[in-house]
């Protein structure tokens, strides 16, 4: 397995992969987005890939100030082979490389699947914090 950062040509079938490896998300997403992230940012979307097949990914932002995490997906197929830990690993060796001191990642609370992967990388729920929302489009 190797892990590297997704090209522009790829987001068709990495929309495709969060469809079926994102089962249980909330979020409408766009090529458009993406391909402003990947412009913006063209190492923020990690890919695990196996024999040629996308088995896992990670949005690794980092806004100059944060480090955030999005978008942890592996393929059904090949979970609990440690893909999600080293596209969290590789996250947090790019976001070493800024001088970052922490990561946050943003994981839905019915996620549990979820929930155990950020665990075993080290990663806690912060009771003391909300995440305040606001649609900006209807």
């Amino acid at each position: 397995m190797k892990i590297r950062f997704a090209a522009a040509d790829e987001i068709p079938a990495i929309m495709k992969f969060w469809v079926e490896a994102a089962e249980g998300t909330d979020r409408h997403d766009s090529p458009d987005k993406v391909l402003a992230l990947l412009d913006r940012d063209p190492e923020a979307l990690l890919v695990a890939e196996l024999d040629g097949e996308v088995v896992g990914t990670l949005i690794a932002g980092w806004d100059g100030w944060r480090a955030h995490l999005y978008r942890l997906a592996v393929h059904p197929g090949h979970r609990r082979k440690g893909i999600g830990g080293r596209l969290i690993a590789a996250a947090e060796a790019r976001f070493a490389t800024f001088g970052a001191f922490r990561a946050d990642a943003m994981v839905l609370d019915d996620n549990t699947l979820a929930h155990h992967a950020w665990d075993a990388a080290g990663y806690a729920r912060q009771p003391q914090w909300g995440r305040w929302v606001k649609p900006l489009t209807s």
